[in-house]
């Protein structure tokens, strides 16, 4: 029988916590959904007998709670959908070097800070999305290419104030630099069929509504609408195809959800525990299923109804700098009139 490196890991610290203390803890902040982690951390503390103390809400909110804190802040984890938040924890002290083997054997060095005070669990994609019965998909190439006149007032897209929007105008600026990047955002802006409003769903169902006839979007937001209980809700999403751009240069935007691990962290052994097992293969097989995200560790299937979107080419920038351009992003975006 064969056992992966982070899997052996986890037993091992199982060991360690079950020979040295019973009432083994762990703070998680997390600025994902409960709902989207809760099952996991069960899963983890059933396995490990490590208990986990959750408490989600906006992740620059809990971002500016751990720094106000201080040396006295119970943070032990931040977990964060997004790359930026992770690196302005970062930039603002209230994390650590995590130099783990599992880490370093398991996730891309381009998915990970050069000093390892976070690394990503999963990718998250944003491509094009459209309208099945309005769109020929032959018409779409790339990015750049939306600010064509053919789609005047056929573009949803979020507010300039979602950081989804924000890494990706950040990994433009990586590409293809300030200038050309205000270009594109000037006249993507032109197309929008309406003021930004809403989330990634909004956009969506503004498709099928015919309000707009393309939109930008995460994969696994409609992944999830795919896969709802409720039968309008996929019907709705049925309507709607996911276009990848940019396959023959650049590639399509990726981002993460990642995880850090706080300076003042009293459980430490916990924490680097609980980073090991969320890079085991179950774990990385459930986001693959149940949040139908791709998963950071080679080797790991995706969901089919991410395998039905196809395959493609993500971009390969340093995320680092993606989280660290995410300020000078806003004032572009700002700068495009995209609101």
């Amino acid at each position: 029988m064969t056992i992966s490196i982070s899997r052996l890991f986890v037993l091992i610290s199982l060991v360690i916590f079950s020979a040295h203390s019973v009432s083994a803890e762990v703070n998680v902040y997390s600025g994902r959904k409960e709902a989207l982690i809760k099952p996991i951390l069960d899963d983890f503390s059933k396995q490990t007998g490590i208990k986990v103390n959750l408490v989600t809400g906006n992740a620059d909110a809990l971002i500016s709670r751990i720094k106000s804190e201080g040396q006295f802040s119970p943070a032990d984890v931040l977990i964060s959908a997004d790359v930026g938040r992770l690196v302005r924890a970062k930039q603002l002290g209230i994390t650590q070097a995590n130099a783990d083997e599992v880490i370093i054997a398991n996730v891309p060095a381009y998915l990970r800070d050069e000093e390892l005070h976070w690394t990503a669990l999963t990718l998250r994609a944003r491509p094009i999305m459209y309208a099945k019965d309005r769109v020929d998909p032959v018409s779409l190439s790339t990015m750049q290419a939306l600010t064509n006149k053919e789609w005047k007032n056929r573009i949803c897209i979020r507010s300039s104030n979602n950081v989804y929007n924000q890494s990706m105008i950040s990994g433009m600026i990586q590409t293809q630099g300030e200038a050309k990047t205000l270009d594109w955002a000037k006249g993507l802006v032109a197309n929008f069929a309406r003021t930004p409003k809403g989330g990634d769903r909004d956009q969506i169902k503004a498709v099928v509504a015919g309000e707009c006839d393309v939109a930008i979007a995460n994969t696994y937001y409609l992944a999830g609408m795919l896969n709802a209980d409720d039968e309008a809700t996929r019907k709705t999403a049925q309507q709607v195809a996911v276009f990848w751009p940019d396959q023959d240069t650049i590639g399509a935007h990726v981002n993460i959800s990642g995880v850090s691990i706080a300076k003042y962290a009293s459980n430490l052994d916990a924490a680097k525990t609980l980073i090991r097992f969320m890079l085991t293969d179950e774990a990385q097989v459930w986001y693959a299923e149940t949040n139908h995200e791709y998963p950071v560790k080679a080797g790991i299937k995706w969901s089919q109804t991410l395998q039905d979107m196809g395959t493609f080419k993500g971009q390969e920038v340093s995320l680092a700098k993606v989280g660290e351009t995410n300020a000078k992003a806003l004032m572009l975006m700002d700068k495009a009139g995209w609101r």
